[in-house]
Formats: structure tokens, C-alpha cells, sequence
């Protein structure tokens, strides 16, 4: 039986908060205390497996026995409630993203430094492991010097319909995928500053937040980044896609079918050229089977509990956050950035 030293309370019991409750059930030292949702529905289902829920926000947050409250409801009620916790004496963990916009981050981290009450965000997919085998290929150089880097989630079953759809919500895929996405990309790139940023959104399937956007990053080193979200694509074009000088690695999905092709420091010396529908070509010929090595992906293996353990760490001051709010921030901007990108068509120099 598991030793339990930290109560949770969930506000917002829908599919993430019940997501966040089945992942808390298997963590050492972390237990659900309760729940407080505005719907029925949820209050019922909380019954259905055994997690009291409370009657109003109120009542969760004068619990004393709740450490940390999580906070899994739409994205435009996460500043208010977060707020209003921390206040009550309360550590918080929002669901992504933190809020709708840098001023109202702003306003969370100051409640955080007035109260002393840790605040971070639940960015779980800095533990995606296509994410981490794709910066192990950077860290470590494996494809020489990395001069381009894309990165892809395709779907095509629109929005979700529900308040996703909605823009006083926080809807839109921007705040849904792309603070998933960039996040990703600035951790990789570490305190290499992101130079500019160019941005259009699309409106195939809705027409009130942007269901689709693609982002070209140009980083100071000279790596070139281009960020794309879909949810009107038919066809699935790989998560991952890295050019390096002296190899091309891909991941073609969330399953990490993929591979990396690089060179084998042999020359060709005599490209044999190759027909076309109209012409010859030797630019495009394929490279001889003895010039290239084909390595498959070193695939690093991750686990999402490593999250809320190091939550309990900070808050007993063993560790520092794995999620800082600096970095959070730098994301709410660059999200903020994409967005005046697109509307004004234009290029937004960042850092």
C-alpha cells in the first residue's frame, strides 16, 4: 500500500481531469481528495468511482487537507481559479495552456510570488518520447550540424465540438497544439535566442478560432524551424522531419515508426542519372546503397508520473521545477507573436 503524503484536489472533472485522476491513483505519495465540477454528469461519475465531490469551489478550497489543487477547466476560467487557490493557501497545477495571454500569466506568477505557493503547468508532452528522441538526434550532433527542424500533428476531424470551438473560451489550435508544439521547440533549442517569427492560422472548418496554423522559427544559431498543427488533413505528413549536414532523420508517427539516413564519408564520384516523367536528372539521383548508413531511431524512454514527483519535490523543497514559469512565459509570447504574425502578414522580430 502506498505511503500518501499529498492530497489533490481536481477543479474541472472532464476528460484531462479524469485523465490526471487515473495517473494519480498509480504515484507514491499523491492521492485525489475530491473533485468540484459545474456539471452533473461529472459529479456523477466521480461517484461511480469512489471520489467525493464537493459541493462548490468554496468548499474544495477551505479542504485543509487539500496540498495542491489542479485545475483542468477551460482555458479562460484558469487565471481566476488558480488565483483564487493559491490565495486559499494552495499549491497549483493549471492545465495547459496557462491562460489566454502574457498579461494574465503575469498576474498568475505575481499571485504565486505575493503567496509563496508553488504554481507550475502541466506540460506533459516535454515527456512525449518522439519529442525526446528527436533532442537526443540534436544534443548530441548525430546528424552533424542540424540546419532544419519540422514539426507536425495531423488530424481531420476538425475541432473538437465543444468549448474548444469558442474564442472567449481560449479556443483554437494555437492555445490547444501549438503550446505543445513550441514548447517542445524552445526547450530543444535551449537559451538560443529565437530571432523571428513568420505565422499564417487557417479557418477551414471553423470560422471563429483558427483551426490550423504553420510557424517558420529562424533561431540565432541559423537552425530553421517550421511548426505546423492540421485538423483537416486527410493524409498525416511525419510528426518529425530533421535535416542535419551530414544526415535526414524522420518519425512518421506518435508509434516512432521512423529512421535516420546519413552518410557514410564514401563520395560519389560518378552519379549515374536517373529518368524522369520528361528529362534526366543527376541533383535528384538516389545516393549509392555504400554511401549511406541506415541506423534505426535511439529511442529514449520517458515516464509522465516523473511530473507529478517532481511537483511533490518542489514543494518540499528538494527539487527545482521541471516546469518553470519563465518558460511558460516564453511560450505565452511567442503564441501571442504567431498570432499578430498571421493577422498583420507579417515577419515579428522576437528576441
Amino acid at each position: 500500500m502506498k505511503q500518501q503524503n499529498f492530497m489533490i484536489g481536481i477543479v474541472g472533472f472532464g476528460g484531462m481531469g479524469n485523465w490526471h485522476r487515473e495517473l494519480i491513483d498509480s504515484i507514491d505519495g499523491l492521492e485525489v481528495a475530491g473533485i468540484y465540477d459545474i456539471k452533473e454528469s461529472r459529479v456523477k461519475y466521480a461517484g461511480e468511482v469512489g471520489i467525493k465531490a464537493y459541493e462548490s469551489l468554496d468548499a474544495l478550497l477551505e479542504d485543509e487537507q487539500i496540498d495542491i489543487v489542479l485545475v483542468s477547466t477551460p482555458n479562460d476560467l484558469h487565471k481566476s481559479i488558480a488565483i483564487k487557490a493559491m490565495e486559499a493557501g494552495k499549491n497549483v497545477v493549471s492545465e495547459k495552456p496557462v491562460t489566454l495571454c502574457s498579461k494574465d500569466l503575469q498576474e498568475m506568477t505575481d499571485a504565486s510570488q505575493k503567496t509563496g505557493m508553488f504554481f507550475t503547468v502541466h506540460q506533459n508532452r516535454r515527456w512525449d518520447e518522439d519529442f525526446l528522441t528527436i533532442k537526443k538526434l540534436y544534443d548530441e550532433r548525430l546528424l552533424g550540424d542540424v540546419f532544419r527542424i519540422e514539426s507536425r500533428v495531423h488530424g481531420s476531424r476538425g475541432i473538437p465540438g465543444d468549448w474548444r470551438q469558442e474564442k472567449e473560451h481560449g479556443g483554437g489550435m494555437v492555445l490547444d497544439w501549438g503550446v505543445h508544439l513550441l514548447d517542445q521547440i524552445l526547450l530543444m533549442m535551449g537559451n538560443t535566442k529565437l530571432k523571428t517569427v513568420y505565422a499564417a492560422v487557417t479557418h477551414v472548418t471553423n470560422q471563429l478560432v483558427d483551426d490550423g496554423f504553420t510557424a517558420e522559427l529562424k533561431f540565432e544559431n541559423g537552425v530553421e524551424v517550421m511548426v505546423e498543427v492540421g485538423t483537416n488533413n486527410f493524409i498525416n505528413l511525419p510528426r518529425w522531419y530533421v535535416l542535419g549536414a551530414n544526415g535526414t532523420a524522420v518519425i512518421e508517427d506518435w508509434n516512432l515508426n521512423g529512421r535516420i539516413v546519413r552518410a557514410a564519408g564514401k563520395d560519389e564520384t560518378d552519379v549515374v542519372p536517373v529518368r524522369t516523367a520528361a528529362g534526366l536528372t543527376k541533383t535528384m539521383a538516389p545516393r549509392r546503397e555504400d554511401t549511406i548508413q541506415k541506423q534505426e531511431l535511439p529511442v529514449v524512454k520517458s515516464d509522465i508520473k516523473d511530473f507529478y514527483r517532481n511537483v511533490m519535490k518542489v514543494i518540499e523543497k528538494k527539487e527545482e521545477p521541471k516546469i518553470k514559469l519563465t518558460e511558460v512565459m516564453r511560450v505565452m509570447n511567442l503564441m501571442e507573436a504567431i498570432f499578430e504574425s498571421a493577422e498583420e502578414n507579417k515577419v515579428v522580430h522576437f528576441e
